[in-house]
């Protein structure tokens, strides 16, 4: 039988530490390749965007790969190959954990411009405060150290 389906997932993660290690200069090649690991997962990458310390990814998930291991292939990929380029990502790695949430496709436009929109976004709104802000919009119970750290 045929199986199908569309999730639109906003995946959300930092660099260890959330230390501000992404420059500028590398940033659209390491949003590329996050997009390109991806495409392998049959996952395409609707909009990605990296700031300083953290990633915004918005993409459809497949129906055969779960969150869990598309978010570990997008932090493993994109935590080796930074290094291997010379983009000025001395020491860089990413965080453990992740916030993944479902978006509606009505929402999915929503999204996009919020997701592009992350250098001025963040001029006015920290790191941990957005996501203290998706937690609780999306009823996820979580500790605070997790915020922090």
């Amino acid at each position: 039988g045929q199986s199908l389906a569309k999730i639109v997932v906003h995946l959300i993660f930092s660099t260890k530490d959330r230390l501000p290690v992404l420059t500028p200069a590398g940033r659209g090649e390491l949003n590329a390749h996050m997009v390109g690991i991806l495409r392998e997962l049959e996952s395409p990458g609707l909009l990605v965007n990296s700031v300083a310390d953290h990633a915004h990814i918005l993409f459809v998930l497949s129906k055969n790969v779960t969150l869990a291991k598309a978010f570990e292939e997008a932090r493993k990929g994109s935590s080796k190959w930074p290094r291997t380029r010379g983009l000025g990502f001395t020491g860089f790695h990413r965080q453990n954990g992740y916030g993944g949430f479902s978006v509606s496709e009505l929402g999915s436009e929503a999204v996009k411009r919020y997701t592009a929109g992350q250098e001025e976004h963040h001029r006015h709104r920290t790191f941990q405060e957005d996501l203290r802000a998706f937690l609780q919009r999306y009823g996820v119970e979580f500790g605070e150290r997790y915020v922090r750290d």
